[in-house]
């Protein structure tokens, strides 16, 4: 039986695809391409799209762990392609779409599908992104009429085509990320997802460190040459986010050696075997990474199409009124799904309690506590420290759901790794072999692991992102993650290469 994606065949042929290599890359052409794709990378990363005004291009922390910079050619970065994969793997889990991930041809088709979405939302992001995200354009066209016209005491931008220049350029760039991506699994190492998260949050934690030391008023430089008593204390205070940073680190990296490992043997070679480790973080951060791909397109719908919107229900708009919410009478329901402030921020509503606590790069963290344990939001009056618990929770739950969902669709679960254990003849010593039976045992581990390891990341993310660490606790737990599998995929490969006999067995080359 064909999957339910079938249908879409004939225009997933006409897709441009990187080819797969015939034989193996060796180590120096994986580390070749590897690189490749991360200069391009930040090559995109500082070119601005033309037509986008420089300075409007304003550093969102949000943006970090979407390997993207406003204004650049890569305004939306890898949204379109983690989105995709949301999409895709939630109808998949669901049952909304009928796909048996185990075979090869259903497999690529769900994959080219999950291609052809992510190339459709590269411009549809881009395209919301610049008309309601506010960026400021400049004109390019002025022989077809555009122009800056005052209107009402206020200068107005008409630049329809300079739009649709700047959406071109900015769905292109991400395009480019999507192939380069496909590069990186094929050529290089891990995948071009990681690797260009990895690298933004990278750049995050190396320019906040350089604020950390030399900024002229809050900087460790400044504090300490200032020469007062509270020099040093005052000091150690602008270093508490590079310390949790190394925190978060060390706790993460912790995590990834805890293990369960299962004893094997070969049915038909006694007395040789193996080991199957069930990893704590057993579905990786991939939980963290589709949560918060979800959560910040959320507040990218919030920040572009609710911005200084008013949705009277029950009542009638009136301009005039002294407050922030100009309802009179009834509910104003743009503020009730997420008010967004002058900054460009969220500050209230649905989506702000589900959306990341940052604390402000300047101020000290006795302000900052303070300001959750007393605050309110402004329009509805909710305490700040209910956004910390709803955000939290809503962080685990997401995760804990996007667990699941990826073991399913990825034959990770206990009886999809029962059988790919019984193909390669292995049983557990002590027990008939019999995958009914290895799933049995695997299943007083994996789902609780799953739930688990899930959580954890969940958690840790949300409680990481509060401390301030630089790059984001997410970003941090994210890049660490990445960079330990890139560690493993590089001792593999060199194993492979020295041990060419080894390499020929596993079926490695």
């Amino acid at each position: 039986m064909g999957s339910s994606l079938d249908f879409l065949k004939p225009i997933l042929k006409l897709l441009p695809e990187v080819s797969t290599p015939s034989k193996p890359p060796t180590l120096s052409e994986r580390l070749m391409w590897t690189a490749v794709a991360l200069c391009l990378f930040f090559i995109m990363y500082h070119i601005m799209a033309l037509g986008v005004q420089v300075s409007a291009a304003r550093a969102d922390f949000l943006q970090v762990i979407t390997a993207s910079k406003i204004g650049s050619l890569i305004t939306v970065g890898i949204g379109p392609i983690v989105l995709a994969s949301i999409f895709l793997q939630l109808f998949a889990g669901a049952k909304i779409i009928q796909v048996d991930l185990s075979d090869p041809e259903q497999k690529r088709t769900f994959q080219a599908t999950q291609k052809l979405l992510a190339i459709i939302l590269c411009f549809l992001e881009a395209a919301l992104f610049v008309i309601f995200a506010r960026l400021t354009l400049v004109p390019l066209f002025g022989m077809f009429g555009e122009g800056i016209f005052v209107e009402d005491g206020k200068e107005m931008i008409y630049a329809p085509y300079t739009t649709l220049l700047v959406i071109f350029q900015i769905a292109m760039g991400s395009l480019i990320l999507l192939y380069l991506d496909e590069v990186v699994s094929k050529y290089g190492f891990g995948s071009g997802i990681s690797l260009f998260i990895a690298a933004g949050v990278s750049q995050a934690i190396i320019g906040g460190m350089l604020v950390l030391f030399t900024d002229p008023s809050t900087g460790v430089i400044a504090h300490l040459a200032s020469g007062s008593a509270e020099a040093l204390p005052s000091a150690i205070m602008a270093l508490l986010p590079l310390i949790f940073t190394v925190a978060i680190m060390l706790v993460v990296s912790y995590a990834e050696g805890i293990k369960v490992e299962i004893p094997l043997a070969f049915s038909r070679a006694t007395g040789t075997g193996s080991r199957f480790p069930i990893k704590f973080l057993y579905v990786s951060n991939i939980p963290v990474i589709l949560a918060s791909a979800l959560i910040l397109n959320l507040q990218f719908f919030a920040l572009s199409v609710l911005a200084g919107k008013h949705w009277c229900i029950g009542g009638e708009f009136d301009p005039n009124l002294q407050t922030l919410n100009k309802c009179r009478g009834g509910i104003n329901l743009a503020h009730l799904i997420g008010f967004v402030g002058t900054d460009h921020q969220l500050h209230d509503g649905l989506l702000y309690f589900i959306s990341p606590i940052y604390r402000p790069l300047q101020g000290d963290y006795g302000a900052y506590f303070s300001h959750i344990l007393n605050s309110t939001t402004p329009i509805f009056g909710i305490p700040e420290w209910v956004h910390v618990i709803v955000y939290v929770s809503f962080m685990v739950v997401l995760c804990i759901i996007f667990g699941q969902f990826w073991v399913e669709t990825t034959n990770m679960s206990s009886k999809d790794v029962a059988q790919q254990l019984d193909k390669a003849g292995l049983q557990i010593p002590g027990f008939r072999r019999d995958p009914r039976i290895v799933e049995k045992v695997l299943d007083n581990y994996i789902p609780y692991i799953v739930i688990l390891g899930s959580a954890f990341v969940g958690l840790l993310a949300a409680i990481a992102d509060m401390t301030g660490a630089l790059g984001t606790g997410t970003g941090i737990l994210l890049t660490v993650g990445i960079l330990y599998r890139l560690y493993q995929d590089l001792e593999n490969q060199r194993l492979f290469d020295s041990y060419v006999s080894l390499a020929n067995i596993l079926g490695k080359r």
